[in-house]
């Protein structure tokens, strides 16, 4: 599998309001049941993504281990679910929105993240403090939904692919954060500082 080829199968957005949306969307080439059960199965999740424990179910809790937790919003088998996502101690709002559709023989997978970012971690990193992860979310899931190996996070980015995929990444939301209307300046110091976040030499 190129890295980089499915890097380029994903779309990515961005809304910068008083409250920031990153988008990503992708056709992946399974099935809509196949792609809601990687998502929503604790199982599969901890095969590409990360550990989750809770009331996997409507109402109920979740915490995946070493990062967020929250409550399940809305849970409509087999096309769309909807967490808030929350880490710290006093975290602001912040929801994540899985939509899932039947297209071209696949599944059209829509991610849309909304937070209320404090201002001074938005002026640094800008949306690939986000949007990188989620893009490397979104090649776990690839893969696994094409029978591979789940990334290794501690160490892909040392790998030359590991690299150019995350480099790409934060260049990408960089793209995204200038369409958006940010200045030039603002954006090439939060590329660079996401890239040497995920990237560090």
């Amino acid at each position: 599998m190129d890295i980089l080829d499915e890097f380029t199968k994903a779309q990515r957005e961005l809304a910068d309001g008083e409250r920031k949306t990153v988008t990503l969307r992708r056709l992946y080439d399974a099935d809509v049941e196949d792609v809601w059960q990687a998502c929503t199965d604790a199982e599969r999740l901890s095969r590409w993504f990360m550990p989750v424990t809770g009331d996997l179910r409507l109402g109920g809790t979740y915490q995946l281990q070493g990062n967020a937790g929250g409550e399940i919003l809305r849970c409509e088998p087999p096309s769309l679910l909807r967490v808030s996502w929350l880490m710290g101690e006093n975290p602001g709002f912040s929801e994540v929105e899985v939509r899932l559709s039947a297209k071209d023989g696949g599944t059209l997978f829509e991610l849309r993240h909304v937070a209320e970012v404090p201002p001074e971690f938005w002026d640094r990193f800008g949306p690939g403090s986000v949007g990188v992860g989620w893009d490397l979310s979104l090649l776990g899931l690839g893969l696994h939904l094409s029978g591979g190996e789940k990334v290794d996070e501690s160490t892909f980015h040392l790998t030359d692919e590991g690299r150019r995929y995350i480099t790409a990444s934060s260049e990408a939301w960089g793209q995204a954060h200038l369409a958006a209307g940010a200045p030039r300046e603002q954006v090439a110091a939060a590329t660079a500082a996401t890239t040497a976040f995920y990237a560090p030499e």
